[in-house]
C-alpha cells in the first residue's frame, strides 16, 4: 500500500510512535536540528503555522485588555537571586553570559580574560524576575492596577533530551504577566487565562484538552497556584500544552511591586503568569497526525487549499494554468472560519504526483488536482486530507468549479470540526476512572524501562480520587509514580460532588486527579 510517509506509527504490536513523528516533522517540511546543540530551525512551512498560531492568540490576548511589549534577552543574576525558590527551579536549564568580548588567543578564538562581565548575565529561560523590576517602577498607584501586558519571544532553557517542537534548548512562546490589587482580581485573571487557552485549543487547534490545577509538587517555581491544559496524544502520553499561574505577592515582595492603595496605605500586588509555545505544534502534529503524514486544522493551515495543476509542456497547459488561476483568485475572495481563505496556486517544476503527495504529507486540508479535462469542463476534482482513503484507497471528490468555490467555506469548517470529533472521541475513550487503587493502576501501565517505554502499548489517563497530600506525603506518591513513569497532570475543573479514598494514602479523597504517562 503507498503511503506518502517513510515511517508507520506502528510496526506489528510495537509502536514506532518516536520514530513516525520525527519523520512527520521531516518530511511534511517542518523543521530540521540545527547546528545549535539542542536547537532547531523552523522551515517555512512550520513557521508558518506558528504564524497562524500567534494571529490567532494575539487577537485574543489583546481582546481581553493585554498590550504587547517587549524585554531584553539577557536578565542580571542578581534579579533571579531575589527570588530563591523561583531560581531554583531553573537553576540547571540556565545559560550563562560572562564575557563581552572575543581575543585571539594563540591563533584560537576565546573569551578575553580582560573582558569578564561585573555581573553574569542569564539568557531569558523566562521574564517574571525582569519584568517584575519594571512594575515596580511603573506602579505607583492603585489607580495603575490592573496592569496587563504580553510578550512573543524566544526562551533559552538548557536540555539534555531534545525532540523538535516538544523540548528543544531555544523555543518560541509568548508570556503573559499582570499585576492586581487583590487576590481575587489576580486569581480571576489566572482562570480567564485558563479558559481563554483551553477555548483555543479545542476551536483553533482542534485539540481538546482537560483545564485543571496542578499538584504542588508540578507548579511553577515560586507560584502559589499553576493551572494547565492537558491533551492526549495518540500514543496515550499526556502533553502539557499551556499554564496559566497565580503567583501570590512573592514575586511583588523580592522585586518591591507596591502601590498605594486608596486609603493612602502601601501594599503588595497579587502577579500572574501564563504562556504557551511552539510545543503546541508538536501537539497539534501528535494528536491529529496519520501514516500519511501531517493533518493540519484548516485554522491554522498556512495555505487550506492548494491548486496543483497537472501540466505536460503541452498547449493545452496554458488553459488548465488560467483556469486554476481564476480558480485560487475566487477561492480568496471567500470567507471561512471567519478569515479569508488562504489558496495556493503550486507551479513548481516538478511532476503533479510528487507535488500532490508533497502536500499530503505537510497537511494541507483540501488538495486541488486540475488537469485539460477538467478546465475544458469546468469542474474541480480534490482530495480532503482529513478523509484521505477509504481503506486503502485514496479518495477524491468531484464538483462543478462555481459549486466548489461557494462550498469551500463549508469543507473547511467540516474538516476542522472532524479533526476535533476525533481527538475528542479518542480522549474520552481512554480515560479509566474505575481503578480504585494504586496496585490496580500499576497493573494496568505496567513498569517500563526507558528503551519499553519508547515503544510501549497504547495506555490513557487514569482519573481518581485523592487526598491532595503535601510534603513528605507527596514525595512518597512521587517516587511510586516515578517508578512506573508516570506523572499526576492535573485536577480537572470540573469535579464530581462525592469522591472515593485516595488512591495512594487510603484517606477521604477530596478531588480526582488525572494520571498518566507525559512528554
Amino acid at each position: 500500500m503507498q503511503r506518502a510517509l517513510s515511517v508507520s506509527r506502528t510496526t506489528g504490536n510495537k509502536s514506532t510512535f518516536p520514530d513516525w513523528y520525527q519523520a512527520v516533522v521531516r518530511e511534511a517540511d517542518m523543521a530540521e536540528v540545527s547546528p545549535v546543540r539542542g536547537s532547531m530551525i523552523i522551515k517555512p512551512w512550520g513557521y508558518g503555522v506558528w504564524e497562524r498560531i500567534q494571529q490567532t492568540l494575539d487577537r485574543r490576548i489583546r481582546e481581553s485588555g493585554h498590550d504587547n511589549c517587549y524585554f531584553p534577552l539577557f536578565i542580571p543574576l542578581s534579579f533571579f537571586a531575589k527570588e530563591a525558590e523561583h531560581v531554583e527551579g531553573f537553576a540547571k536549564e540556565m545559560a550563562v553570559v560572562t564575557h563581552h568580548r572575543l581575543k585571539n588567543i594563540d591563533g584560537k578564538l576565546a573569551p578575553d580574560p580582560d573582558a569578564k562581565l561585573e555581573e553574569p548575565l542569564i539568557v531569558r529561560p523566562t521574564s517574571e524576575t525582569i519584568i517584575g523590576d519594571a512594575f515596580s517602577r511603573w506602579v505607583k498607584s492603585h489607580r495603575d492596577l490592573p496592569l496587563k501586558i504580553n510578550q512573543w519571544a524566544n526562551v533559552v532553557r538548557w536540555e539534555m533530551r531534545t525532540r523538535l517542537f516538544l523540548r528543544t534548548s531555544e523555543f518560541l512562546w509568548q508570556e503573559g504577566h499582570t499585576a492586581h490589587a487583590d487576590r481575587e482580581d489576580a486569581r480571576k485573571e489566572t482562570l480567564d487565562i485558563l479558559e481563554m487557552y483551553r477555548e483555543f485549543a479545542e476551536t483553533v487547534l482542534a485539540l481538546p484538552v482537560i483545564a485543571g490545577e496542578k499538584p504542588e509538587n508540578e507548579r511553577f517555581p515560586g507560584a502559589d497556584n499553576t493551572y494547565s491544559i492537558e491533551a492526549m496524544m495518540q500514543d496515550g502520553k499526556a502533553l502539557q500544552a499551556g499554564t496559566s499561574h497565580y503567583l501570590g505577592t512573592s514575586f511583588a515582595h523580592a522585586q518591591n511591586i507596591r502601590f498605594q492603595n486608596d486609603e493612602g496605605q502601601l501594599e503588595y500586588c497579587h502577579t500572574t503568569s501564563w504562556g504557551v509555545s511552539t510545543r503546541l505544534i508538536g501537539g497539534v502534529i501528535m494528536t491529529h497526525g496519520d501514516d500519511d503524514g501531517l493533518r493540519l486544522p484548516p485554522a491554522i493551515a498556512p495555505r487550506q487549499v492548494v491548486i496543483v495543476p497537472m501540466l505536460r509542456d503541452k498547449p493545452e497547459d496554458a488553459e488548465v494554468l488560467a483556469f486554476a488561476e481564476a480558480l485560487v483568485k475566487d477561492l480568496n475572495a471567500q470567507f471561512a472560519l471567519g478569515e479569508p481563505v488562504r489558496a495556493l496556486l503550486d507551479t513548481r517544476a516538478q511532476r503533479s504526483a510528487d507535488k500532490r503527495w508533497n502536500w499530503v504529507r505537510r497537511g494541507a486540508p483540501i488538495i486541488v488536482e486540475l488537469g485539460p479535462r477538467d478546465a475544458a469542463s469546468g469542474q474541480v476534482t480534490f482530495m480532503r486530507r482529513d478523509a484521505l482513503r477509504d481503506g486503502d484507497k485514496v479518495k477524491s471528490q468531484a464538483m462543478a468549479r462555481d459549486e466548489f468555490v461557494a462550498a469551500v467555506p463549508g469543507l473547511l469548517a467540516e474538516i476542522q470540526q472532524a479533526l476535533y470529533d476525533e481527538a475528542k472521541a479518542r480522549l474520552v475513550a481512554n480515560i479509566r476512572s474505575d481503578l480504585t487503587t494504586f496496585d490496580q493502576v500499576a497493573d494496568y501501565f505496567g513498569a517500563l524501562s526507558d528503551e519499553e517505554e519508547e515503544a510501549s502499548a497504547f495506555r490513557g489517563w487514569v482519573r481518581a480520587p485523592w487526598s491532595r497530600p503535601s510534603g513528605a506525603a507527596l514525595e512518597a506518591v512521587e517516587e511510586r509514580l516515578k517508578a512506573l513513569k508516570l506523572t499526576l497532570r492535573n485536577a480537572p475543573m470540573d469535579q464530581p460532588q462525592t469522591f472515593g479514598s485516595c488512591i495512594f494514602t487510603g484517606e477521604p479523597g477530596v478531588e480526582e486527579i488525572l494520571i498518566g504517562r507525559a512528554y
